[in-house]
């Protein structure tokens, strides 16, 4: 329990420095756009640039891991997405409520928490957990976020600026250019090396500070509903582990690998769902309080986890 409480400490110290940066004055009202934009629009994209431009084909060709949490994590995605549009919620935002439920904190709370409780032979694996939430889920959902957004009633139209929308989106230009230079073998340059480092360092930590300033902001009318965001967190802390753990039953992946996928998935929520949400202006509300409630209830379901393994 000390373990995992002292790798997620810091999130919570990193929101709430937003939250009272914001109350206090410090950061206007418009400051929560202006990180989540510097977020969207060049520290994740040089994080996402570097994570896969760095990669070895050797660690991250793990086909029975990548079946296994991939699966687990597209199919909470999925069945999310299909539940929240039954109930009459727009493809956008249903698009991001299925990123609520399916993208893991592999990045802020995965490596660490690998290294501490699994070893340095989980961090393979969690990598490969990266790349799939933050490149390829996270692909798909700017897809159906841009084809939901758009006007246009002349399929032909709307798909040519769906593809202009995503051809210049950075999130996805990133990884596409980073994979060449994985397919290629290309070393980066030691001061493109630097700059990468330093920029995509800040992606993590600012879209946390800017997720506290989105709480501290002071709100007319009803909070986010009690019962979606409980069932958005109970798809992403129960849900996802679970199927994950029953694929990798079915696909007989080994126990380490098999406990890895399963950590992996009982990760709380990232703050992708929620920059998106800002930046194309959907309804963020719920995203953070994910984000909030899962983070914070994960201290429990992870512990119970690692428990009974």
């Amino acid at each position: 329990m000390l373990s995992v409480l002292l790798i997620v400490l810091p999130i919570f110290a990193l929101i709430g420095a937003g939250w009272i940066a914001r109350r206090s004055g410090v950061l206007g009202p418009h400051a929560t756009g202006e990180i989540n934009r510097f977020v969207v629009w060049l520290a994740l994209p040089a994080l996402l640039f570097d994570i896969v431009a760095k990669a070895r084909w050797s660690d991250i060709w793990q086909p029975g891991f990548i079946a296994v949490f991939g699966i687990g994590a597209g199919l909470s995605f999925a069945a999310t997405l299909v539940l929240r549009r039954r109930g009459g919620r727009h493809l956008a935002d249903a698009t991001v409520d299925g990123l609520n439920a399916g993208y893991a904190n592999t990045g802020f709370i995965g490596f660490p928490l690998a290294a501490t409780i699994l070893g340095p032979a989980s961090l393979a694996p969690t990598l490969v957990a990266t790349i799939i939430t933050v490149c390829l889920l996270f692909a798909v959902a700017l897809i159906l976020i841009e084809i939901g957004v758009q006007s246009e009633r002349r399929p032909g139209h709307m798909m040519a600026k769906v593809a202009w929308s995503l051809a210049t989106n950075p999130l996805l230009v990133a990884p596409l250019v980073g994979g060449l230079f994985l397919a290629f073998a290309i070393p980066l340059p030691a001061p493109l090396d630097k700059f990468l480092s330093l920029l995509g360092g800040a992606a993590s930590p600012c879209a946390l500070v800017a997720l506290g300033l989105f709480i501290a902001e002071k709100r007319e009318g009803a909070p986010p509903p009690a019962g979606a965001v409980g069932f958005l967190v109970g798809m992403k802390l129960l849900a996802q582990p679970l199927l994950t753990g029953a694929l990798a039953l079915l696909f007989r992946l080994p126990p380490a690998l098999a406990a890895t996928a399963v950590l992996m998935a009982a990760l709380p929520t990232g703050t992708g769902p929620f920059m998106i949400a800002e930046f194309y202006g959907r309804e963020a509300g719920i995203t953070a309080r994910v984000v909030l409630v899962s983070t914070i209830a994960s201290l429990v379901t992870i512990t119970l986890y690692l428990s009974l393994r």
